[in-house]
């Protein structure tokens, strides 16, 4: 990051712009998808955020860039949940009374689905990321590691700790 203030003086231009854009979009797409779970979504709030560093650039200093940047994309991804939680909501709604299956399992799938989502989203943050990195995007302890930049015992005692919490969080069974 210290190119970055080197190329512009304390304040951002095109190149110092450009740099910072080749050096984070892509962790930047993986901290929101981590969060998200959907891969376009993730890249499109992840442009959206350096579209905002970029019109903010005159308030942005080169040195706190990367701070502020994570700052909008959690941001922005918080709203997105919060979009998606009502479109969920609305969706639920909607299949229900479209569907003419058993009132009892549907009341089951619905509460362990709210279960399941509430015991993930208990879970730390580090604890979820590199549960959701190995169960949804079938990655090794070892690639885990190696994106998230810790040793490969920090994430067996992630892994170790989000599935025990799970385990005793969730007992019920469909």
């Amino acid at each position: 990051m210290s190119d970055l203030k080197d190329l512009s003086g304390g304040e951002f231009d095109l190149k110092a712009f450009k740099q910072l854009f080749d050096q984070y979009f892509k962790q930047v797409k993986n901290f929101i998808y981590y969060k998200l779970g959907d891969v376009d979504a993730a890249e499109d709030i992840a442009q959206e955020c350096f579209v905002k560093v970029w019109e903010n650039r005159v308030k942005v200093k080169p040195e706190s860039a990367k701070s502020y940047l994570y700052t909008i994309a959690n941001n922005l991804t918080i709203n997105q949940l919060k979009r998606q939680k009502v479109i969920y909501k609305f969706l639920s709604r909607k299949s229900k009374l479209e569907h003419n299956e058993n009132p009892q399992f549907q009341m089951e799938v619905e509460e362990f689905s709210e279960h399941l989502q509430n015991a993930i989203a208990s879970l730390s943050e580090k604890q979820r990321m590199v549960f959701l990195m190995n169960r949804i995007d079938n990655l090794t302890y070892a690639e885990i590691a190696v994106r998230l930049e810790i040793s490969v015992k920090a994430v067996e005692k992630r892994m170790t700790g989000a599935l025990s919490t799970l385990r005793t969080t969730i007992t019920q069974k469909i």
